[in-house]
Formats: C-alpha cells, structure tokens, sequence
C-alpha cells in the first residue's frame, strides 16, 4: 500500500468518525484500560441498548475527527486507550451508562464529553448522568403545570359547594 492510499485511508476514517459525531446528541470519551474483552462486550450491549455506541479509533483519528466536527474541547483527554461513546438518541444516555458501569468497573474512566453541543468535564458528565431522563423531565414539568390549575379546581367546587349548602 503506497503512502498516499494509507493517507487517503485515515482521512476516510476520520471523515466518518466525524459524521458520525455531528450526527449524535452525545459523544463521551472514557478510558477503558484495564477491562477485559468480555466487561468491554457487556459496555457496549448496554449502550447498544440504549441508542449509543462505543468506538474504539486511534487517538490521533478521535482528536482530527473532534476538531474536524467543532469538538476540538475534547482532544486533551484522549491519550491513552480511550473509547468515544456516540449517543444517537438521548442526550444523557450515554453518560448515565458509563457511570453505571463504572461503579461496577473502576478500570473504566469518564474522561469528558460534548452533550448537545456544549463541553463537559468528568465531573460536569457525572452530574448529568445523575439527571432523570428527558422523559421524566416533561412529566414532572407537565404536573407542576398542572398543580396549579387543579388547586384552582378544588377551590372552586369548593365554594359552591359551600354556596349551596
């Protein structure tokens, strides 16, 4: 293979790394050093499930492909054996995973991440993986919305039902 084919080749790897990442609502970089082949299998079923995906690329093609897509914020944290976990779905999908298995497995490191276009540090990814999920967001907005207009409700069949006594 000559010089330019191989060039030419990476250049095609970090083009798709970088779709890939500007298509996704999330993109975490966690070091894996230290799992086994099957804790590195049972990771990704659990983020196939939920819509995300775990790639493990060459730190130089993540770093070009992050800056290549406006996540260049990331590239200090990828030295060493780092996998870039792409959420399609939902945005704190894959943070809350990894944090889940990383209290089972302490081999495995949040290191940083873009969560809908904005940078987070490992501490700032814990705390949003500590959030409920979009879902349960809504509903909770929806019945503090709600709270007040069925206190009005009560209040209301509350007086006439005084007025009519």
């Amino acid at each position: 293979m000559s010089r330019e084919a191989i060039i030419n080749a990476k250049q095609e790897e970090v083009n798709a790394l970088s779709q890939r990442m500007k298509d996704a609502k999330a993109v975490v970089v966690a070091e894996y050093r230290g799992l086994t082949v099957q804790k590195t299998e049972e990771l990704r079923r659990a983020l196939r499930k939920e819509g995300c995906e775990l790639i493990v690329a060459k730190n130089n093609i993540a770093k070009r492909a992050a800056t290549l897509c406006g996540f260049g914020a990331i590239d200090n944290d990828m030295t060493g054996p780092n996998g870039v976990v792409i959420g399609k779905k939902d945005s704190v999908a894959a943070a809350k995973i990894l944090h889940e298995f990383a209290k089972k497995n302490p081999k495995l490191i949040v290191k940083s991440g873009v969560i809908e276009g904005a940078f987070y540090n490992a501490a700032q990814i814990k705390a949003v993986s500590a959030l409920p999920s979009k879902q349960v967001l809504l509903a909770m907005l929806a019945s503090q919305l709600y709270a007040p207009l069925k206190e009005l409700a009560v209040g209301l069949d509350m007086i006439s039902t005084q007025k009519s006594n």
